[in-house]
């Protein structure tokens, strides 16, 4: 994860940005002890079970088991990928970044990104301006027909370029911006040496970063011309592919439990104005992996609400597919008579918007399906089934399987067992008992109910990231679980707890990474051998353990003189088993 950034640099940088003077910044702490204590900023919650280490720099709650270092913290609060988090903190302790040092051509990059930043926000002044002029009185009035009130016209920046062909060109050039500046941010084009506007006599509407930098425009184009919507162009500062229109209004929202995706730029104007919140749309395109995986770090769940036209219904399809494939838990909202979410909220208003029950992308595909086949005809339900069955394969949770078969059976007619075979059979080798195969998440299976042998693991690992005990004390040491073998290898070898936490890409081990390293640690550091000491044992009694039933089975099977060996191998463990659990040192 740490990219291009050396380990010395972000060592230094973490030094300098203690974790608990950033995380106060967002969180009120109060010192408990060691630690810091506050309301968790990633879960609702009355009672403090968020905690930062200052010892260790690392975080993690209890409840909800978000963790990790500063520079993870910055990720999660400001929604931020691993080097903008590292640029925010960076600048926070005015420490300038590596690629700024001797490097003129990313000097030179740099400059251009902040002129093309400066003449978007130029220019987004000018056409907001301009709405409020004659020359952009069929834009405004075309708004208010849409029913937007001028508060939230202003709110969203909306603006207008009226019908001449270089009227924003000139008024920038007076503010500095040479003709390339402009070009170069997609607001000007060239052709037969002359310099036009890109976007004329449309109502514009300003596309704006998480953090408030005007990334580009669209265009919603007046009558009949076409193309009815006009979007900037790729820049140095913009990719259609990697942003999400009205991301900037999400950035103080906490806790939001989903957010709603829509297809155009007046669905999410309309519904902010009558109260909806987390309403976002893409930019012109359909939904990318880029911008399934932004929405993931918002909310946990992403409900697809697109037009209810043909066209929507398809478009829908497509975004459940690429939700699904990131990982990003994902619902629909239909509407009916197949209206837009513009024209359903204006005509019903937000109450019967936050009514609306969604689907989940199941019962969605195959209501979808339905559509498709003459259910009254014995063929019909029969393709049906079949259809409705590749759609359930991709379920791995027995009650939500079992929930949509005997629903599917209702339908179409088929029993239960028939059903289940058809499921099974589509998948290479799974068998019908083989699709109740449930996914479990590896920090949850960890969290409950630990093997006395895994516990010590742990404890260990907390001890050895707080200094409290020395690496050396368990050299030689084998742990039973991989992961904890590896993170005492790295703690041994010097690495400190953030930055093995930030270098782990797995969100679940990440997560239970963070969780070892925040644990609280019990008893005063003059206990930390003794506690070290019992961990040890329990470890050794369970490699016992485990090799005399590996002996237990070889002796089944051996004879003569390897079996008495094996046999005398038994007895010498059982006598060191048997110490170890009365207490008792060789």
């Amino acid at each position: 994860m740490a990219g291009r950034f050396s380990p010395v640099w972000l060592d230094e940088l973490r030094a300098r940005a203690d974790i608990v003077t950033v995380v106060s910044q967002y969180v009120a702490l109060k010192q408990n002890g060691r630690r810091y204590w506050g309301l968790c900023p990633f879960h609702t919650e009355k009672t403090a079970s968020f905690s930062v280490d200052a010892d260790r720099q690392v975080y993690h709650c209890f409840g909800c088991k978000a963790g990790g270092s500063v520079i993870q913290f910055v990720m999660d609060i400001e929604r931020l990928e691993f080097p903008e988090a590292v640029r925010h903190i960076a600048e926070g302790v005015n420490m300038p970044l590596p690629e700024l040092v001797d490097d003129p051509q990313y000097a030179r990059v740099r400059s251009l990104k902040e002129r093309i930043y400066a003449a978007n926000k130029a220019a987004a002044h000018w056409y907001h301006e301009r709405l409020w002029t004659p020359q952009g009185e069929e834009m405004l009035a075309y708004l208010h027909d849409r029913g937007l009130d001028d508060a939230t016209i202003r709110r969203f920046g909306l603006g207008a370029a009226g019908g001449g062909w270089d009227s924003l060109a000139r008024a920038l050039a007076v503010q500095g911006f040479s003709g390339e500046e402009l070009a170069q941010a997609g607001l000007v084009s060239a052709k037969n040496d002359r310099t036009y506007d890109m976007f004329r006599q449309r109502a514009l509407f300003p596309i704006i970063s998480a953090h408030g930098q005007v990334l580009g425009f669209g265009g919603r184009a007046m009558g009949d011309a076409q193309p009815k919507y006009l979007n900037t162009a790729d820049t140095p500062v913009f990719n259609k592919r990697l942003g999400v229109y009205a991301i900037n209004l999400l950035r103080k929202v906490r806790n939001l439990r989903r957010v709603v995706l829509v297809e155009g730029y007046m669905d999410v104007v309309s519904l902010s104005q009558h109260g909806a919140v987390g309403v976002l749309a893409t930019l012109g395109t359909a939904l990318t992996a880029e911008q399934a995986r932004l929405l993931k770090r918002y909310a946990p769940e992403v409900w697809v609400a697109y037009d209810g036209d043909a066209a929507g219904q398809q478009a829908i399809l497509r975004a459940l597919d690429v939700l699904e494939a990131e990982e990003a838990p994902a619902k629909v909202l239909t509407f009916p008579d197949a209206k837009d979410p513009d024209e359903f909220v204006r005509a019903k208003g937000i109450a019967a918007f936050e009514a609306l029950k969604p689907q989940s992308g199941v019962v969605y595909r195959m209501n979808h399906l339905s559509q498709s086949f003459d259910l009254g005809e014995e063929s019909g339900r029969v393709e049906y089934a079949k259809a409705c069955a590749a759609v359930l394969r991709k379920v791995r949770e027995p009650v939500e399987l079992e929930n949509h078969v005997r629903h599917l059976s209702v339908v179409t007619g088929f029993s239960r067992d028939v059903l289940i075979e058809q499921i099974g059979r589509g998948a290479a080798g799974l068998t019908p008992q083989a699709s109740y195969v449930a996914r479990r998440s590896p920090l949850s299976a960890r969290a409950s109910a630990l093997p006395d042998h895994l516990k010590a693991e742990r404890s260990l690992l907390s001890l050895l990231s707080a200094r409290r005990i020395d690496g050396p004390l368990l050299e030689g040491m084998t742990f039973a679980e991989p992961l904890h073998q590896e993170l005492a290898r790295r703690l041994m070898e010097g690495d400190s707890p953030p930055a093995i936490v930030e270098e782990t890409t797995d969100e679940a081990e990440r997560r239970e990474i963070a969780e070892i390293f925040g644990a609280e640690l019990k008893g005063e550091e003059e206990q930390a051998l003794r506690i070290a000491s019992d961990c040890l044992t329990r470890m050794r009694r369970y490699q016992i353990e485990q090799r005399i039933a590996a002996l237990k089975q070889e002796i089944m099977t051996a004879t003569g003189e390897e079996k008495r060996d094996w046999m005398a191998q038994v007895v010498t463990l059982m006598e060191e088993l048997n110490r170890l659990k009365a207490g008792r040192k060789e």
